[in-house]
């Protein structure tokens, strides 16, 4: 049985699935769902693009106590953008629970807003582990009624240094819980890990993502003087319209970026240089295709909840397999098909090598092949961004922000895209041709009952 529908779930869960257009299970939630609503402790192996989201987050909104205001799940996530992506995918499967509380708390934003936010209490937290920790040792949070452990990523957390944070977190919890990590590799790191957090652990693996039929992996042996180029003409090749660019370090981003421009294509860069609301805004203008191209670091190919990325390309080979499989999946996703591009040269071949063992339908090209591509892919904004200076604070809704595009500039409801919510300000993304007609409506008239000052992006 495929469909959600299979599931034992609680009142008005399937109802809220449907309504989300989850239908039919992916490989990972027909493999997982079955066991963890059943409480099972749960070791997946699931690779980016799978649905592990899902997986976690319905058992624990399916045993949630929305009567008992107290922390019940915890969700531990490598970063700040994967966790904020996790606290978005419960919210929306929450929505048919009245007053659910879920708190983000991550390193990079204040810290005395969280333990204010934790001090009335919540039901599920979602975090990175430093920051979980210090709220631990802090006693700002109450461990005892927490029935659920997600580790979200699991093989990224050690790679960024985090397992001793994670013990010491397990250690403190209640012993009686539930237990779940994903994780897109299964190493002996990984083993170790789950072992000192369950021993009991039922173990699944998704054998379907990055099949040949998703993701079209191409290998280029090109010239460091040749990548931009080539990327050029990669571009115009694929007919790309959402470019994701991977590169090793910060200043080539910047770099590249320039490059591009001169070319005739706009973009946005993203590195760990950036602060938190700089790397919301470059998620948020790339993800609303106000840029078609993006250009980061490795700090962009975990947490980024973007669906229709159609063209990854490795400007630079990433420096292990492991880092290769996550940036490769940043395409193909939610169903869709997808390509990915790398460039190497000669002292590349031992990472090539390792990509190859894992990948068994790799395409090993020659540049030669691009020379004739006809430039005809005219890649240009398909919509604006609008930087509104309220959000959640203001209680500011999308609804509100939909309601007066339609009643003052008039707008359609298709003409209107993405909208974003944070504390203090909010984006919405409007078909271009009506940037200059939705300002002007925005600014001359109220949203629910107030004033606020609309930018372009």
């Amino acid at each position: 049985m495929n469909n959600f529908n299979s599931l034992d779930l609680r009142d008005g869960f399937l109802e809220n699935l449907t309504s989300l257009n989850y239908i039919k299970m992916t490989d990972i939630q027909k493999k997982s769902l079955p066991l963890l609503l059943k409480n099972n402790n749960l070791i997946a192996q699931s690779k980016t693009g799978s649905g592990k989201t899902v997986s976690f987050s319905i058992p624990i909104v399916n045993k949630l106590k929305n009567d008992k205001f107290a922390i019940q799940s915890m969700i531990i996530c490598p970063t700040r953008e994967l966790a904020n992506q996790v606290a978005k995918e419960i919210k929306k499967l929450c929505r048919f629970i009245n007053n659910i509380k879920i708190l983000t708390l991550c390193g990079g934003v204040p810290y005395k807003p969280q333990v204010h936010s934790l001090s009335h209490k919540a039901h599920i937290i979602v975090g990175t582990p430093g920051r979980l920790l210090k709220h631990i040792s802090e006693n700002n949070i109450e461990l005892e009624n927490i029935d659920t452990l997600v580790l979200d990523e699991a093989d990224k957390m050690l790679d960024m240094g985090f397992y001793d944070d994670i013990i010491k977190i397990v250690e403190v919890l209640p012993k009686k819980r539930q237990n779940m990590l994903f994780s897109a590799t299964y190493d002996e790191q990984i083993m170790d890990l789950s072992k000192s957090i369950t021993d009991d652990a039922i173990f699944v693996k998704d054998e379907s993502v990055h099949s040949r039929q998703k993701i079209n992996q191409v290998f280029y042996e090109v010239d460091e003087s040749q990548k931009i180029d080539v990327v050029d003409k990669l571009i115009h090749k694929y007919k790309a319209k959402s470019v994701l660019i991977f590169c090793n370090r910060k200043y080539r981003c910047e770099e590249i970026a320039d490059e591009l421009f001169e070319k005739g294509f706009d973009s946005v860069v993203l590195h760990s240089d950036l602060d938190q609301n700089q790397r919301d805004e470059t998620i948020v203008l790339f993800s609303n295709k106000s840029y078609p191209i993006m250009i980061a670091t490795d700090v962009a190919s975990r947490g980024l909840d973007i669906t229709d990325i159609d063209l990854v390309i490795n400007y630079d080979i990433a420096k292990d397999e492991k880092v290769h499989t996550h940036r490769v999946g940043r395409t193909a996703r939610a169903s869709s098909n997808g390509t990915a591009v790398t460039l190497y040269n000669n002292e590349d071949i031992d990472i090539v090598l390792k990509i190859k063992e894992q990948f068994d339908d790799i395409s090993f090209l020659k540049i030669d092949d691009l020379k004739d591509i006809l430039k005809d892919n005219i890649l240009k904004p398909m919509y604006a961004t609008l930087y509104i200076n309220g959000g959640k604070k203001d209680k500011l809704r999308a609804g509100d922000i939909v309601g007066a595009l339609i009643n003052k500039a008039q707008l359609n409801k298709d003409d209107i895209g993405n909208i974003d919510i944070f504390r203090f300000h909010s984006y919405v993304a409007i078909k271009k041709e009506f940037e200059q007609k939705s300002l002007k409506a925005l600014n001359s008239n109220k949203i629910k009952q107030k004033e606020f000052r609309v930018y372009p992006r």
